[in-house]
């Protein structure tokens, strides 16, 4: 039904001033693939929709993954295959649509029947292993959120020996904290299985004697596949299972069987990118492969495959692995960025020169080239050379890499076949400055092909975990309306770590505070022989309570690293209060006499009296403040002083202090 109503439009649709508009919005896209058998051998092809160009984007395109059912694949556009026994095989097809706004075609699966068996077929193609190497990983896209890619794992048997072994594919790193992937489809083609990974309970030894390990070496494959992967050799399996389950969420293990020596095989993977794969299009993720060629021993081989966050299918991206750091650790760590490039001109790029912003929080001195594509020497300074280079220019706000006496195809020149040998990049660290920030930065890279216009990456964002700062406080509360007061506190404060500039802050505090207050008053009572007794009294109170301040929220700003300023809202409550209360009484005779008045103090029943008065949580008082601080106020020592008003009496109140930030 699909394919009729794709057949309708694509009638209809040429008569339609907003024909291509309503096809990518409205209806799905599918490339419906269709073959011819010649024997043994298929030729495939698929007839592609329009594509939706990017404005200000390179020339739209697509790229092609074939899967032919038997273990092999290609990424050709219009792949031949030959295989070597008769059956039935499900052919697949993954389309990616570069520099195009809309989603990917889709393609069934196509069954492909063979009746015939030819010799020539057992003949294995050229292996795309490099000499004594046992595992490469590839797949066909980058991922972008609620899409598929496919991720493509070939082994060899480096033995000289039939062996048993098994695959490991860690995902979804612990870092994120939403899964990035989940595993839809699993195809193996030489009776491979998925099992459950058993406890580790002993470390066997090294089989030294027959077993070839793949070389540490980060080679150029035959098919110049570019996804930049950490390969590394290892003999202790159970620590590398253990330290790779501490990285990651989720796991797969594939075991096999009786493998012959130099035989190599495929296995395709299916993952499905979760809608909630974290957005961030610089940041990146990654899979680990380790692979055990013997059970019987320890010996293995890890990979690691970093993969970039994307929106759209570009080549032309830069990214860096600081999407979310911890400030605290980074003094002598190095941050790695990576600029990846494509040539999609008719004719091959001799000079392509990078220009990186690179913010000036970044020690550019320490710069160290991690890996490039095309593969070339470094350009010697202040010397000219007729061999193919890299040149680095450091300047105050770039970092400028050029590709000088290259040959990089381009997508559209004729005769070139694997679209990876027209893409190249670049991958760099870098320390930061000694007097770095906490704050985020962007970086984008302006890439020149020759002399045509640059086209301009996105950004790539290092920003940091908030952290947790702990602050240890005292100081002396004035409150100015009170006699005789007093008043010492302590406390704490939370907030994040060695913010740049604005960011909140809670406190809490306990003082033990004292003062006095005097009140004089009288009462009065007129007897029915018209005199009025009359009792003065003076009631002096000597205040000593234990107070606790809560701030549960205040918003600071550091003006630079000396200088800060905030306000917020304060609470207080006594938590428990002790009054000592002397109170003396005197009364007195008034006579009223035309034409004055007569005052007689009856000494004879003055009383003093003298009590304690205890009371538990009262006194509760809200108010708001504002201060400042000086000193080191992002992480260290300071001084400060704030104003409280309380909506209460009394009503105002100055707080001196010194804080130390950790």
């Amino acid at each position: 039904m699909r394919e009729l109503i794709v057949l309708y439009y694509s009638i209809l649709l040429p008569f339609s001033g907003f024909a291509q508009i309503l096809t990518n919005d409205t209806i799905p896209r599918v490339a419906p693939i269709s073959y011819e058998i010649n024997g043994s051998q298929v030729k495939y092809t698929s007839k592609m929709p329009p594509l939706n160009q990017i404005a200000g984007a390179p020339k739209a395109f697509y790229t092609y993954f074939w899967e032919y059912g038997d273990g092999n694949y290609s990424f050709k556009e219009n792949p031949e295959h030959q295989y070597t026994s008769s059956g039935t095989y499900t052919a697949r097809l993954w389309a990616t649509n570069n520099y195009d706004n809309g989603k990917p075609p889709a393609s069934r699966p196509k069954s492909v029947t063979i009746t015939t068996n030819n010799d020539e077929a057992s003949i294995a193609p050229n292996s795309p292993f490099e000499e004594e190497e046992n595992l490469i990983l590839k797949r066909n896209r980058e991922p972008i959120p609620d899409q598929e890619m496919v991720f493509i794992t070939s082994y060899k048997n480096t033995n000289n020996y039939v062996s048993n072994g098994k695959l490991y594919l860690f995902y979804n790193d612990t870092q994120f904290k939403n899964d990035n992937f989940t595993i839809e489809d699993t195809r193996m083609h030489h009776n491979e299985h998925i099992i459950p990974m058993q406890i580790i309970s002993q470390i066997r030894s090294e089989n030294d004697d027959h077993t070839l390990l793949a070389s540490s070496s980060n080679s150029i494959l035959h098919n110049r596949t570019l996804f930049a992967q950490d390969t590394t050799k290892r003999k202790n399996l159970p620590l590398t299972l253990e330290e790779s389950k501490a990285l990651y969420r989720n796991y797969q293990v594939i075991s096999f069987d009786n493998m012959k020596p130099n035989e190599e095989r495929t296995i395709f993977r299916t993952l499905k990118t979760t809608p909630e794969m974290i957005k961030d299009t610089s940041a990146i993720v990654t899979l680990r492969s380790i692979y055990v060629p013997d059970v019987n021993y320890d010996n293995h081989t890890v990979k690691d495959t970093e993969m970039e966050i994307i929106t759209s299918h570009d080549p032309n991206k830069m990214s860096s692995n600081g999407w979310l750091m911890n400030y605290r650790f980074l003094r002598f760590k190095r941050l790695k960025f990576r600029v990846r490039f494509q040539n999609n001109g008719e004719g091959p790029a001799n000079t392509i020169k990078l220009e990186v912003d690179t913010p000036e929080m970044f020690d550019k001195s320490t710069l160290q080239i991690e890996g490039m594509y095309p593969e070339c020497p470094i350009c010697p300074k202040e010397k000219e050379v007729n061999y193919s280079c890299l040149d680095t220019i450091l300047k105050k706000d770039k970092i400028i890499f050029q590709f000088n006496r290259i040959y990089l195809p381009g997508s559209l020149q004729k005769n070139v076949s694997e679209i990876d040998s027209t893409k190249g990049y670049v991958r760099y660290s870098m320390k930061f400055g000694k007097k770095f920030h906490k704050k985020k930065t962007q970086s984008r890279t302006a890439i020149y092909f020759d002399k045509n216009d640059p086209i301009i990456t996105n950004y790539a964002t290092t920003r940091f975990m908030p952290g947790i700062s702990i602050g240890a406080k005292a100081g002396y509360i004035i409150v100015p309306t009170l006699d005789n007061q007093k008043e010492y506190f302590v406390g704490a404060t939370i907030s994040p770590f060695k913010s740049y500039r604005g960011y909140y802050q809670a406190e809490l505090m306990a003082s033990a505070s004292s003062y006095d207050q005097l009140r004089n008053f009288e009462t009065s009572t007129i007897q029915p022989n018209g005199t009025e007794n009359l009792i003065r009294y003076s009631e002096s109170n000597t205040y000593n309570n234990i107070s606790i301040y809560a701030i549960p929220a205040s918003y600071r700003y550091n003006i630079n690293n000396f200088f800060a300023m905030g306000a917020g809202i304060q609470l207080k409550a006594d938590i428990t209060s002790k009054n000592n209360q002397n109170t003396t009484r005197e009364s007195f005779m008034v006579f009223r006499n035309d034409p004055g008045v007569e005052i007689i103090r009856n000494q004879d029943i003055d009383t003093q009296e003298a009590k304690e008065i205890k009371e538990d949580f009262t006194n509760l008082q809200t108010g708001i403040f504002v201060g400042l601080n000086f000193g080191t106020v992002r992480l260290g020592p300071s001084l400060g002083i704030r104003y409280v008003y309380n909506f209460d009496s009394p009503t105002s109140q100055i707080q001196c202090y010194g804080i130390w930030k950790f």
